[in-house]
């Protein structure tokens, strides 16, 4: 199909009737309700916040929308007319589709080949595909959108935030009515965050429909006009979110009402325990230093590419070619391999909870259990494991139908818990946390900062990873700060503020010193 300007003016989206209407949205797995009588509307030019906790029932309604799942029970109204999708197929050909987090295209073809697969415009009698008119088209679109991607270029060379912008491209190709955005943002520099922002701007000038799905409430409040609310898989609410502050909304998403202050347990901080000294990888990180202590909590930030995931990635042993030193309890440590690092008292749980936290197809159970299944008899493993994941599953708040159930089918909080349970249950005395919140919601959040506290309590020492500053200042005994692969500040507890903080991540607190 040739792209073509839109010509119909911007539709108002307070004149308009709704471009996508549900109605009494039933789904159930096994018995159990993922979705129960849900209802939603939203009309051309409008940009829909779809809100909820994981677990809530997102997910699960995206995939009735783009015809993963069909519905049990409920109707979909598209442009007024009741529709059925069997593929994700007949849902892009009705006009809606979705962006997600985790885009999934062919990386071995062109940003062109992409945007037109299973649908490549053909010529003369035999059928040929007409790349010429492929490319064409595609450079149409990425200029309409105001972004500069080579079409030849292969998906595999792309970043995340060029993979979103070809997705939003593939959308404009097929003239959708209805563009799902789910958790866009979550790996997208501040700049390509704004520059997000604007193309949505651009959808919504032309009257395209936005279902943005994000727990970060700012992105929210920026982006969105109006708000549906999910909770355990039902329709809770929805509103202008003009009308509505940011408290309320989550006390409609948790049923309660959450604090957002951090909890911080007062634990008496000892001696240094872990000892950097001028940790250097050639292309990663150079002469980076610090100290965790006793019981401490010790935050690390900086921007994107500040290189934090990277020196934590090598002090678990993930990393050849490091050089500097490492002291543990004054004594020289080595950490070649993860085996080494666990064997003393290590555990790293990373920011990727999907590609190297979790076995998605295995259980809960085992899932937990993994990292120290030597420890189990042969005949007595299966009672000892139930009961150490038991006792994780319930400290962590883990909601899941059974320990049996494989973690692909949790929610992402969930999922995260499963990998912050596996780490512990090696009683480890360093436990490093990369993102730790990343892409769940807020009550989950709030049970993973409680679990946090509860470790230092425990004895344990922390090391916190974190792009959310609010976190890291609401929890951290001390601030570590890097820029482009150093250390270039430390601040106290008492020193480190927003101002502060950012500052140094920026450099600006260097021009200053």
């Amino acid at each position: 199909m040739p792209v073509t300007e839109l010509t119909r003016p911007p539709l108002r989206a307070d004149n308009a009737a709704p471009v996508l209407a549900l109605s009494g949205i039933t789904k159930r797995f096994n018995g159990i309700h993922a979705l129960d009588d849900v209802r939603l509307s939203i009309r051309p030019g409008e940009v829909m916040a779809l809100i909820g906790e994981n677990g809530a029932g997102k997910s699960t309604l995206v995939k009735t929308l783009t015809g993963i799942h069909r519905p049990d029970a409920g109707t979909i109204l598209l442009g007024g007319q009741e529709v059925a999708f069997d593929s994700p197929q007949q849902a892009m050909a009705a006009g809606i589709t979705a962006v997600h987090q985790e885009t999934v295209m062919f990386d071995e073809l062109s940003v062109a080949e992409n945007i037109y697969v299973g649908r490549h415009p053909t010529q003369g009698r035999l059928g040929r595909i007409d790349w010429t008119r492929i490319e064409q088209e595609a450079e149409r679109l990425f200029a309409r959108l105001e972004v500069a991607l080579p079409v030849r270029a292969r998906v595999r060379d792309l970043s995340v935030a060029q993979r979103h912008f070809v997705e939003i491209a593939r959308a404009l190709a097929q003239d959708a009515r209805v563009v799902i955005m789910d958790e866009p943002t979550a790996a997208l520099s501040q700049r390509e965050i704004r520059e997000l922002y604007r193309i949505i701007g651009q959808l919504r000038a032309a009257g395209t429909a936005v279902i943005f799905i994000s727990h970060k409430f700012d992105e929210i409040y920026e982006v969105a006009d109006r708000y549906t609310v999910l909770r355990d898989g039902r329709f809770v609410a929805e509103g202008s979110l003009a009308d509505i502050r940011e408290p309320e909304l989550v006390a409609l998403m948790v049923g309660r009402a959450v604090h957002q202050a951090y909890p911080k347990a007062q634990v008496d901080i000892g001696a240094p325990l872990l000892e950097v000294a001028g940790l250097t990888h050639p292309t990663e990180f150079q002469d980076v230093s610090f100290s965790l202590r006793r019981g401490e909590i010790l935050g690390f930030y900086g921007l994107v590419g500040a290189g934090r995931s990277e020196v934590m990635q090598a002090l678990f042993g993930l990393t050849p070619g490091v050089r500097g030193e490492v002291r543990l309890d004054g004594a020289a440590a080595r950490f070649d391999t993860p085996g080494a690092a666990i064997a003393r008292g290590l555990a790293y749980v990373p920011e990727d909870r999907q590609q190297h936290g979790a076995h998605l197809s295995l259980p809960i159970l085992h899932n937990l259990t993994l990292p120290i299944l030597s420890r189990f008899g042969f005949f007595t493993r299966r009672k000892a494991e139930a009961q150490l994941a038991r006792r994780f599953a319930e400290q962590l708040e883990l909601k899941a139908a059974h320990l049996d159930q494989h973690v692909a089918e949790l929610s992402g909080g969930n999922q995260q818990k499963v990998v912050l349970g596996k780490w512990l249950a090696t009683d480890p005395r360093v436990i490093i946390l990369d993102e730790p919140t990343k892409g769940i919601d807020i009550g989950s959040k709030a049970a993973v900062h409680r679990f946090v506290s509860e470790l230092v309590e425990r004895g344990l020492s922390v090391i916190l990873v974190s792009s959310e500053l609010p976190e890291v200042l609401g929890l951290a005994d001390r601030v570590v700060v890097m820029r482009q692969g150093r250390v270039v500040r430390e601040f106290t507890r008492a020193q480190a503020t927003p101002e502060t903080v950012v500052a140094a991540a920026s450099g600006v607190a260097l021009e200053a010193a």
